[in-house]
């Protein structure tokens, strides 16, 4: 396998998506097979650069910021609601592949929309593939009262984003949250992450509001009806190192229940990468990008 050594170029599009201008990132040349990346929670499109930099067929990659991340903005409001993000996937894929099913891939808080999307419509998915999307914790219904009240309390007070002096520190600030992240990746991503305000400062290109804890409880029920419905093949990719799922428990008590939930796919595959945590996708993205193309390809 070859070793990326610079980076492909991409090209930033915006798109009315349901009355906000979307920011769509592409890689590769229009006419090539096409397959989506939609990016996790507090990251944006451009994390999937390493990634692309190491596929060695022909595709057109377009990747979204999601609402309220990155250069894609949102309408001033308290909380976001999940089901938009599903709404705002089909409304992309509508407008790049009417009519024909796509690969699409998604890490984290992204794949958990885009798994829950394939199932929604499985007519409109040829590949699916789920980097680390776990689900959330399940929830009960006496947890109500204790959530909205959260919630409530929670709205009545601004939020912001912690600003930076330097990009540097951003990429810094990176590599805090991922200790694998070399120098050279950490200062690529902090240009993308976070800009430079009147004041000098670097903030975050993130609505504080995605900090606001949901007032919709979480449904693991309804998730896994959307995974039972999935048609298209699965594939599977976690890190080894991973704490992602740590509300769960100990490892020999998250397994069974990651397993559980796994379970729901009719047709998975699964890889475990080595010397990798919860950005998989940067910390191994020459592994990742040989898996994914083995499985778009098979």
């Amino acid at each position: 396998m070859s070793i990326a050594t610079e980076h492909q170029p991409s090209r930033s599009e915006f798109l009315d998506i349901r009355g906000i201008p979307y920011h769509l990132r592409h890689w590769g040349q229009e006419g090539a097979p096409k397959l989506f990346m939609m990016h996790g929670w507090m990251d944006v499109s451009a994390s999937f650069q390493f990634v692309v930099d190491h596929l060695q067929h022909d595709w057109h990659v377009i990747a979204a910021d999601w609402r309220g991340f990155g250069l894609t903005k949102a309408p001033a409001t308290d909380c976001y609601w999940f089901p938009d993000y599903l709404a705002d996937l089909d409304a992309i894929l509508q407008h790049y592949s009417p009519d024909e099913p796509v690969n699409l891939l998604g890490h984290s808080m992204g794949a958990n929309v885009v798994t829950m999307y394939a199932g929604s419509r499985p007519e409109r998915v040829r590949k699916l593939i789920d980097l680390e999307g776990f689900g959330l914790p399940s929830t009960t219904p006496e947890q109500a009262p204790k959530r909205y009240r959260r919630w409530m309390d929670e709205i009545r007070t601004p939020m912001g984003m912690k600003t930076y002096a330097t990009q540097q520190e951003v990429a810094q600030r990176l590599q805090k949250t991922n200790p694998r992240l070399s120098d050279d990746k950490a200062a690529f991503l902090a240009q993308h992450w976070a800009e430079q305000g009147a004041d000098g400062q670097w903030a975050i290109l993130g609505d504080p509001a995605h900090k606001r804890v949901s007032p919709i409880l979480f449904h693991t029920d309804e998730m896994l009806a959307c995974w039972q419905a999935v048609t298209a093949p699965v594939m599977w990719a976690e890190a080894e190192d991973t704490n992602v799922w740590e509300w769960m428990g100990a490892k020999e008590q998250a397994r069974p229940e990651i397993e559980r939930r796994l379970s729901a796919f009719n047709n998975l595959e699964k890889h475990f990468l080595t010397d990798a945590g919860h950005m998989l996708h940067h910390d191994q993205p020459a592994l990742l990008a040989s898996l994914i193309e083995a499985f778009l390809l098979r």
